[in-house]
């Protein structure tokens, strides 16, 4: 028994309610809309602007695009699926093909061509990351559609499988919950995608990630097949026998009923001005409160992402009591309040000095959300209920499209007016690709030291030495060539930079002196490789060691050549931003970037100093060191910090001041979807009694 909104008990019908084999199976399907949707939505423009340095404001505008992709493929899914006639139902098919390309695409995304090699291809750096964002762009609608097809039917499935009002808040919270249970390990995934074994010794989060992708997609994929064999349509019967109807008959029945208009603007108000917390909320825990430490961010996003999804997955239980003695509008507004509360309490839950005090703010939005996302699904399907007594039959995929796409079209502007935002709070994204680059030649320096010092170094029988120092100096001389080769490219590029007070030939000279060293060693490890070859294969260990000796530096010159070039497009980088009008205007960041220039020429110097001749206990350690001195260089000014945190927490607060005014004069009250569901019964019964006479 539920209390309605006028007082009177209403008791769930026996029809209404559902196995609970079928409440698990649909709501495994928020998987998709809630944690893949999300990860693809948010990782790609972050990851994309501090792993590949590519512009925040391109990557913004490249999410929008889809969105606008959207209001075209959205409504013509969700027309098919109202019209779709199979022995499998209108729904279900569209389950196993959208979740099948959905994990395939998920992994098309994150393999992004990238690397010294790649980049050669383009006559500048500025062609490169062109190709680099035309890449994301046709990876994210391939997968952004691939979802579209799992998710409007999976969505419109929800609002037949029952017609209880409450039992269908029950039904997507069920959704909600499975979404958000799954979520708890998405946060991760940034700091899964960082380990070692993923990224590889000088590879970054976006190379893990193509690894971690495929273990995802080897998850959905017998998820799929699941959603297929087991969900069922018991609304099919009655839509079998509707006549199918013209597409701008339906598009026009869905914009012009007032109730559904009123109700998408609420949401998307909320999805446009909430969704600046995933999008600068990924930047804040890592530049402002670690102070540019990713590893240490990324484990704060971990922690902050699970304890959103476990509040997410626990917020379902006191929704389920609030909304059926307040009402779903008035819990909705409930709901906005909790998120505004959120906002507020970052003012002082951003510190440094105690950075788990963010989980504050994530248990309140994330407890909100959940409530303002279930609810307004739910609600869709009460007005899909008022539009079948008015026109005679349902059109659940074409409303659940319009409102799906609205509520992504919220989040693509926000992902777009965010990377604007970023862009005018002058987030440096070069700056950190640029010391991503330089701790990763450091980190393959010490990898190559570690692996020398151990199984594949000099230390056991000569021929064991001997095999161990051909293959060193073989992948040597491969990556010396290969190297040989970029720094060639690069040289005949255009890379002078006529800002003045910068020499014009220093980016130059420095190529060519790389060059030379690189050629140089090309040549020694020729020739070295020679006498390899006259040494035999049964060495004495006097000259197996005699060899090692000498095969050492030669096998790490081209680590030292790496982290010498890095170092210098670094220091390079932040010379051309000291030029820069806004930061000189600006007597924070000027003073900001001037101390960088200062720590980075000290840690360029100990670069060029170390010599691979060294003992490789000695370079273990200089390395070890210098991989955490880069660590406070990656530090943004505190014009940006500040900038970030005012529009992280100002812009939802303002739009959530709208979203309230539409609620407002949302006017499907719970004592009137009752009589709505009263009324189709009376008339679906007297159909029935009239189809039954006709028969006898």
């Amino acid at each position: 028994m539920k209390e309605a909104e006028n007082g009177a008990s209403v008791a769930t019908r026996p029809a209404d309610r559902m196995k609970f084999s079928q409440l698990a199976a649909y709501g495994a399907g928020g998987i998709i809309p809630i944690a893949l949707f999300n990860i693809a939505g948010i990782m790609v423009g972050l990851m994309g602007n501090i792993s590949l340095g590519l512009s925040a404001f391109w990557l913004g505008l490249i999410l929008i695009i889809p969105r606008l992709w959207d209001a075209i493929s959205d409504p013509i899914i969700g027309h098919l699926s109202d019209n779709t006639r199979t022995r499998w139902g209108r729904r279900r098919p569209y389950l196993l093909i959208g979740g099948l390309l959905v994990a395939l695409f998920f992994v098309v995304i994150w393999w992004i061509p990238k690397g010294d090699m790649v980049q050669t291809w383009f006559p500048t750096e500025s062609g490169f990351q062109a190709f680099q964002l035309v890449y994301i762009l046709i990876a994210l609608l391939l997968f952004f559609t691939a979802v579209n097809i799992f998710e409007i039917p999976h969505g419109a499935l929800g609002m037949e499988l029952t017609t209880d009002y409450h039992y269908r808040t029950r039904l997507f919270s069920a959704k909600s919950f499975v979404g958000n249970l799954f979520a708890m390990s998405t946060p991760w995934l940034i700091k899964l995608a960082r380990l070692e074994i993923f990224r590889g010794p000088g590879g970054n989060e976006a190379d893990g990630m193509r690894y971690v992708s495929l273990m995802i997609a080897a998850f959905i994929i017998p998820l799929s097949f699941w959603w297929f064999l087991k969900l069922r349509e018991p609304g099919f019967v009655k839509a079998a026998k509707h006549e199918k109807t013209p597409f701008w008959k339906d598009m026009k029945v869905v914009v012009t009923n007032k109730n559904f208009v009123m109700l998408t603007f609420t949401i998307f108000t909320l999805a446009m001005g909430f969704n600046f917390v995933q999008l600068l909320g990924s930047y804040i825990p890592i530049f402002y409160v670690f102070g540019g430490d990713k590893d240490a961010g990324a484990t704060m996003l971990g922690i902050n992402g699970t304890v959103w999804a476990i509040t997410g997955v626990l917020a379902v239980f006191p929704l389920n009591l609030i909304s059926p003695k307040l009402g779903k509008r008035n819990t909705l507004t409930i709901s906005i309040i909790l998120m505004c509360l959120a906002q507020l309490s970052k003012i002082v839950c951003y510190n440094p000095s105690y950075p788990y005090l963010i989980i504050i703010p994530t248990v309140l939005l994330s407890a909100g959300m959940l409530f303002f996302f279930t609810l307004g699904s739910s609600m869709v399907g009460d007005i899909c209920d008022e539009d079948e007594l008015k026109r005679g039959y349902r059109s659940e995929g074409s409303f659940y499209s319009i409102f799906w796409w609205f509520i992504k079209m919220g989040t693509a502007l926000a992902s777009f007016v965010g990377g604007a935002l970023i862009v005018f709070t002058m987030f440096d994204e070069i700056q950190v690709t640029r010391i991503d680059k330089l701790q990763g030649s450091i980190g393959e320096y010490q990898a190559s030291v570690k692996s020398l010092k151990g199984d594949q170094g000099i230390s056991g029988p000569a021929t064991l030495v001997l095999e161990n120092i051909r293959n060193q100096c073989s992948e040597a001389l491969e990556e010396s060539k290969d190297y040989a080769e970029y720094l060639e490219r690069e040289s005949r590029k255009n890379q002078v930079d006529q800002k003045a007070g910068i020499n014009q030939t220093q980016k130059k000279d420095k190529l060519a002196y790389i060059l030379a060293s690189t050629r140089s060693n090309i040549g020694q490890l020729e020739q070295f490789g020679i006498r390899l070859e006259q040494a035999g294969s049964l060495p004495t260990d006097s000259l197996a060691q005699s060899l090692a000796a000498e095969a050492i530096p030669l096998a790490l010159q081209i680590k030292v050549d790496k982290a010498r070039m890095s170092s210098f497009e670094l220091m390079y980088h932040l010379q051309l931003k000291s030029l820069d009008k806004r930061y000189q205007r600006k007597e924070h960041s000027k003073m900001h970037n001037d101390e960088l220039i200062r720590k980075i020429s000290v840690l360029d110097g100990r670069i060029v100093n170390l010599s691979p001749a060294m003992s490789l206990d000695t370079l273990d350690r200089e390395l070890g060191a210098l991989k955490k001195e880069t660590m406070p260089i990656t530090q943004q000014t505190p014009y940006t910090l500040l900038m970030m945190r005012v529009v992280e927490i100002g812009l939802p607060l303002l739009l959530s001041l709208f979203s309230i005014f539409f609620l407002l004069r949302y006017s499907l009250t719970e004592k009137r979807s009752h009589e709505i569901k009263d009324l189709l019964e009376k008339r679906n019964s007297e159909r029935l009694k009239e189809e039954n006479g006709a028969t006898v």
